[in-house]
């Protein structure tokens, strides 16, 4: 089940948040629970009963660790813990791969066991894994109380894409939150704010993606027009989940971490890394790359350090080779910038947001194809190879057609939105309009998106892929 669908926001949010807020304090976390396997079995029946044995196993071991912390048991059931879950992530995930590149260099034929990914399970997986890790740092104490743990790990707003939230940081927010119509209120407008960017913004893009795949008059304009459009529909795509999941959070009395902080503004990828899909970067840095010894190694190790690192940050989105180019690429280009370039681009001030996104443009275009053959032949054409021509009919008839949304989309993926809104609050009249056309604006914006689900309208979500 989508959040961006008719079903979700018309019939299971309203039931799940009635129940919520009618059922006393003790019950709350049990009706998110029900409501989140719910949630989850509606679009995966089969594996919900995957997701229920991995809270058991993890909640079995972190009483397991807690109980003989200091001894080298409780680091054999932290270890037991990684292999498990990593293990039923590289079942579920990377078995296909692995037997693909096998056959491929060895001749064997082996079958593939062409298992279907479950949805969330990257994302599960390292929650489950955050939790047994603190227990085992003793970071936090393990949780007593397995409907509290599974509601957790299981939990709606955030099960199926992310954010990644960490057990550390809501912890204390399953046993004790508060609720109020300021936080709610505060939840549903960033949740609508959210569904908008995904269906107004990002599914418009989306089709524009699709016309350009479809399309066989290719040119280095289309390409680079595709290239800006997948980046711009990804981040809203993304961030836009994350939104619906921080304002449904904040409905439910939970505090998640952002996720997204306008990462095309970054002045350098470095820059772009520390606003682009934060959780999984700082989960990737607090679990892999500090216990590898983090910066303080020696150089070759460092080396070691950031490819590991990226490599897996790759991985992690897709079993396929062109994850693991992507991952790479961007660990080269983050220690070229680490020993070489960024004082340099601290001079550059209009030049280095420039070398930021054409960087960026490339990476999505290799993130985005089935495979390294289609990125290679993408990345190729954004530079005219194999004889492609510098424009075409279709590079224009699209610009002309997606030009507005383009604009809209690129104005919105920075901060001048917020500044603007802003800057009317501090004028006596600008701060009544807002907050006379707040609410309007919000009825506005459902409204649209209804509507274009209503229509049957364009509606993918691209991180069900990874």
């Amino acid at each position: 089940m989508l959040f961006s669908s008719i079903p979700f926001l018309y019939y299971f949010l309203p039931c799940v948040l009635i129940l919520y807020f009618i059922v006393p304090k003790a019950l709350k976390n049990t009706v998110l629970l029900i409501s989140s396997l719910v949630f989850y079995a509606w679009g995966e029946p089969k594996y919900v009963f995957l997701m229920i044995a991995t809270v058991l196993c993890g909640y079995v071991l972190g009483l397991l660790i807690e109980r003989y912390r200091g001894r080298t048991a409780s680091k054999g059931f932290m270890l037991l813990s990684v292999v498990a879950f990593l293990g039923a992530l590289g079942y579920f995930k990377y078995a296909d791969f692995f037997i693909e590149n096998f056959s491929k260099a060895t001749g064997v034929s082996v079958p593939l066991l062409q298992l279907a990914l479950p949805i969330g399970i990257s994302f599960y997986t390292f929650q489950i894994l955050s939790y047994t890790i603190d227990v085992y740092r003793g970071n936090v104490a393990a949780q007593k109380n397995p409907i509290d743990l599974a509601a957790y790990v299981s939990l709606f707003p955030q099960l199926i894409a992310g954010p990644i939230v960490r057990y550390v940081d809501v912890a204390e927010q399953l046993c004790v939150r508060t609720h109020s119509f300021e936080k709610a209120a505060l939840g549903i407008r960033r949740f609508l704010f959210g569904l908008a960017k995904k269906i107004l913004l990002a599914n418009t893009l989306g089709e524009l993606c699709d016309a350009f795949m479809a399309s066989p008059d290719k040119s280095v304009l289309f390409y680079w027009l595709y290239a800006i459009a997948y980046m711009l529909q990804i981040y809203f795509d993304f961030s836009g989940y994350s939104d619906m999941a921080i304002g449904l959070g904040k409905i439910l009395g939970f505090e998640f971490l952002e996720n997204f902080n306008y990462p095309f503004i970054a002045k350098s990828i470095t820059d772009f890394w520390r606003r682009w899909h934060m959780s999984l970067g700082t989960w990737f840095r607090d679990y892999v790359y500090i216990p590898m010894g983090g910066n303080r190694v020696r150089k070759a190790r460092l080396l070691l350090n950031i490819f590991t690192v990226w490599f897996l940050t790759g991985f992690w989105h897709g079993a396929e080779w062109n994850f693991i180019v992507w991952g790479l690429y961007f660990a080269v280009l983050l220690l070229v910038e680490k020993f070489f370039l960024l004082k340099q681009l601290e001079k550059l001030k209009g030049i280095r947001h420039i070398y930021v996104l054409f960087f960026i443009a490339i990476s999505f275009t290799i993130f985005s194809a089935n495979g390294m053959g289609e990125a290679l032949s993408r990345v190729g054409g954004m530079f005219g190879f194999g004889g492609i021509p510098f424009a075409s009919a279709a590079w224009l008839y699209q610009l002309k057609n997606y030009g507005f949304i383009l604009l809209i989309a690129i104005f919105a993926a920075t901060p001048l939105p917020k500044k603007c809104i802003a800057y009317l609050q501090t004028k006596k009249v600008g701060a009544i309009c807002v907050n006379l056309l707040e609410i309007p604006v919000l009825v506005c914006l459902l409204l649209a998106a209804t509507a274009f689900l209503a229509d049957g309208s364009f509606n993918p979500f691209l991180y069900f892929r990874f």
